[in-house]
């Protein structure tokens, strides 16, 4: 009787003591999504200098960065090279910028990165060059020792999409296949260049993995993942090599950055025929992929929505011409509602920033996670819906 006595007593502390791990100091894994549109970067640009400003401040820690905060980052287009330029790693572990550097740098080099050169008979047609595009990565992603850094060289998990012609579907380079095998390891340079590639203003990019065995010709991957939130927490959840105790959604803390809306509300879409101006389809589509997800995200937290935060400017969004960055951060946040429509919340962007890095920084320190519970007062409608 003594010994079932104190086995059971082990027992019972040896259950304790999993139930406190596994359970009450189970963290959320932290998701990063920066969509494409665009060449400015002003929306994404300015949320991401808030969300760094903000841990830092929150750290007390002046050399905090977002990758220290977030367990995997995906990013198209040019929310791509933002989230290549805040996770690539220095070779010590570190990124080699922080967000005001990679915002910086994306700023006064737009007319590089973008320069455009006139193609055709009558040369009447521009299009962007892509040997200008390259020669500014190579720049900034090749190292002082001269490596050019490739998918392995990141300090978190990477996701990065674009659309293959060679297979007609759509081409997600990952860090955790590159790490698997070389086969799928990419030069972050071309990566870049392959999710920009936009159908309209560059030529498709042939890119070839670091030993030679995968190929692909890839276009825009604004296309077919915009916003690639969903292919980010869909890896998330079912690689249980890299995120072992994830089970759920209720184990994510998600925010979603968009670039602005590209479909402009008051222009419009048909001609005088009734048909649709192809001048607007890739902007349809680009805004429709961004908001589809957003929506099926909304639908996803719709029991823990502070777990699911997403970021974007309701203004219109055309080359380098739409909100200021403080404009966007005092702009009021809108949030999709589940099963359709959005309302529209009286904290701002910045608002929402400040209180998401909040409970990263509590979750960080505790072994509770955060509440899930949410209290802000609404209004109805936004662009009447």
């Amino acid at each position: 009787m003594e010994i079932s006595r104190v086995t059971l007593e082990i027992f019972s502390k040896l259950e304790k003591k999993w139930l406190t791990t596994h359970y009450e100091g189970k963290k959320k894994t932290r998701v990063l999504s920066i969509d494409g549109g665009g060449t400015s970067a002003i929306v994404s640009g300015s949320a991401l200098i808030r969300l760094e400003d903000q841990i830092q401040a929150k750290t007390g820690d002046s050399n905090a960065k977002i990758v220290d905060f977030f367990d995997i980052i995906a990013g198209t287009g040019i929310g791509a090279l933002l989230a290549v330029m805040i996770n690539a790693d220095d070779g010590n572990g570190r990124p080699m910028y922080t967000a005001k550097q990679a915002v910086k740098f994306v700023t006064d080099n737009r007319s590089e990165i973008y320069k455009t050169k006139t193609v055709g008979v009558f040369r009447r047609k521009h299009i962007f060059s892509g040997k200008s595009m390259d020669k500014v990565l190579n720049k900034v992603l090749t190292r002082d020792d001269g490596k050019v850094l490739t998918l392995k060289d990141t300090c978190k998990p990477l996701l990065i999409p674009c659309y293959d012609l060679n297979t007609s579907a759509p081409f997600v380079f990952s860090r955790a296949d590159a790490l698997e095998s070389s086969s799928f390891d990419f030069e972050l340079q071309r990566v870049i260049r392959a999710t920009s590639a936009d159908p309209a203003m560059f030529k498709p990019v042939p890119l070839t993995s670091v030993d030679g065995n995968t190929c692909c010709l890839a276009v825009d991957g604004g296309l077919v993942m915009n916003n690639p939130t969903a292919i980010a927490v869909t890896h998330a959840l079912h690689n249980k090599r890299e995120f072992p105790l994830l089970s759920g959604v209720e184990d994510l803390a998600v925010i979603s950055i968009g670039n602005g809306v590209l479909s402009n509300l008051t222009r419009r879409k048909v001609n005088r025929y009734g048909q649709c101006r192809t001048s607007s389809v890739v902007d349809i589509a680009l805004d429709g992929v961004s908001e589809t997800v957003d929506q099926m995200l909304g639908n996803a937290f719709c029991w823990s929505p502070t777990d699911y935060v997403r970021i974007q400017s309701n203004c219109y969004v055309v080359g380098n011409v739409g909100p200021t960055m403080e404009e966007v951060l005092t702009e009021r946040g809108v949030e999709s509602l589940p099963f359709g429509g959005k309302r529209l919340l009286t904290e701002t962007n910045g608002q929402r920033i400040e209180s998401f890095v909040q409970r990263l920084v509590s979750a960080r320190r505790s072994s509770i996670p955060p509440s899930p519970c949410k209290d802000i007062a609404l209004t109805p409608l936004v662009h009447g819906r």
